[in-house]
């Protein structure tokens, strides 16, 4: 009798063992199922494309972010949109109290550096190696990397031209100057006629600096200043003073519209675009603004076309070398706690940019396009045609540096326009700064 109710208590146990297992088993199952396509995630994601002065970019972001969700049901994007300069701020913020956005833009080279040495950006080689290597132009993820591994990847590759009103041109005469004297001359006659030759917001420095970095080019040659950076040249080379000296020389011919330095760059676009001045250097970024943006007359983007900035006589630069490189691109912050799926709307997003960007935007991206059939605005395949014979493209100075001797370029290029500083403490100032990085 023992022996069966033994026997019976071991029964009932392994019973109830093995309905405990199974629903331990079925809840691990929901669970799984729960935490895998059907969690509910939210990814962060902050830019700079903002509805006004970027809405061809802004639309695409949102066209982007409508097809994620859809195929994504169980993810929800929420955007954060800043102007250039407040989002660069409020991005260092963020990095210091540890509270980057599940996906940003960054810079390249010497912006995104710090981030990185700081762990606060995730590696993205995954999703490079998963395909989407080999849709991009070559060398373009290069600036994203630091010490073999990538962590960023780029939406857009710029040149910048001088984008000019034809009209202006035509009613005083004017031809497209092909050398710096003939340039100087084009400014010397719109001076005369009352007309403001270059629209220019230095207020926000880099700007001025794109300047700078030209003239750099086209009397020291394409190396100079890449050089001077690096610390394996110097910013007191002749050719540098030189160029800082033509920067004044512009300044006392009344080159830039009035107030200048006080200006932001929006404010000198819309000069331009109100034809209150004839010229504006700006990266092709802006290409949309001037072909495809239908918020500004047709009538005055018939009007803009652009040139390359003139060769120097007797300077080591040619005609063919821009100032640019790999605009902003996309990183995943280290400490997100969605990366996966941050990582997965990053590889989403590059690849249908590539694809929307050029005919909604005439934007040119970082990623390879077949041009053959699409219907293209003039101006745009000029540019790429441009950019397919470039003889080098430098990448913007205050990129190329580290923060703290980035903010010391810029704050030396408003005092060079301002002339509150002198061109060969200019070149003096910076090398020190370069110098204190080493």
């Amino acid at each position: 009798m023992l022996k069966k109710a033994h026997s019976l208590v071991i029964a009932m146990l392994l019973v109830v063992v093995l309905a405990l297992s199974g629903c331990s088993s079925s809840k691990e199952g929901t669970s799984s199922e729960t935490g895998g396509k059907d969690k509910k995630v939210t990814i962060t994601f902050m830019h700079l494309w903002t509805a006004g002065s970027s809405k061809q970019h802004n639309m695409i972001v949102n066209d982007i972010i409508k097809e994620f969700e859809a195929q994504h049901p169980n993810v929800t994007v929420k955007q954060e949109v800043l102007e250039n300069e407040q989002y660069k701020n409020k991005l260092k913020v963020l990095a210091a109290s540890n509270e980057l956005p599940d996906v940003g833009m960054t810079w390249a080279a010497g912006f995104l550096e710090p981030y990185v040495k700081g762990n606060l950006f995730a590696p993205l080689d995954d999703i490079l190696s998963a395909g989407l290597k080999e849709k991009f132009v070559a060398g373009t993820t290069e600036a994203y990397a630091v010490n073999d591994k990538t962590y960023a990847l780029p939406l857009e590759l710029n040149i910048t031209p001088i984008y000019y009103n034809k009209g202006i041109f035509e009613k005083y005469g004017l031809d497209v100057p092909k050398t710096y004297e003939e340039f100087k001359n084009v400014v010397q006659t719109l001076v005369k006629n009352g007309v403001a030759p270059i629209a220019l917001g230095n207020k926000d420095r880099w700007t001025g600096s794109m300047w700078y970095m030209y003239l750099a080019d086209r009397i020291g040659g394409a190396d100079t200043l890449k050089n001077a950076i690096n610390g394996s040249g110097t910013f007191e080379d002749l050719g540098l003073i030189k160029a800082a000296e033509e920067i004044q020389h512009l300044v006392k011919m009344k080159a830039f519209i009035k107030g200048f330095n006080g200006l932001s760059n929006d404010e000198a676009k819309a000069e331009f675009t109100n034809e209150k001045a004839a010229m504006y250097l700006m990266g092709t970024w802006d290409l949309p603004q001037f072909t495809t943006n239908e918020d500004i007359p047709k009538a005055f983007r018939d009007k803009v076309g652009f040139f390359k900035f003139p060769v120097v006589e007797g300077g080591k630069g040619n005609i063919d070398s821009w100032v640019g490189g790999p605009g902003v691109g996309l990183f995943v912050s280290e400490n997100s706690e969605v990366k996966e799926e941050a990582k997965e709307f990053v590889k989403f997003f590059i690849e249908k940019w590539g694809e929307q960007s050029v005919t909604k935007a005439g934007v040119i991206p970082a990623t390879k396009v077949d041009t053959s059939n699409i219907d293209l605005p003039q101006m745009y395949i000029d540019v790429l045609n441009e950019l397919g014979k470039a003889s080098n493209i430098t990448l913007f100075a205050d990129v190329q540096m580290s923060p703290e001797a980035a903010q010391t370029h810029l704050n030396l290029i408003q005092s060079l326009f301002g002339e509150d500083v002198t061109p060969a403490d200019f070149a003096k100032q910076h090398q020190q700064a370069i110098a204190n990085k080493k």
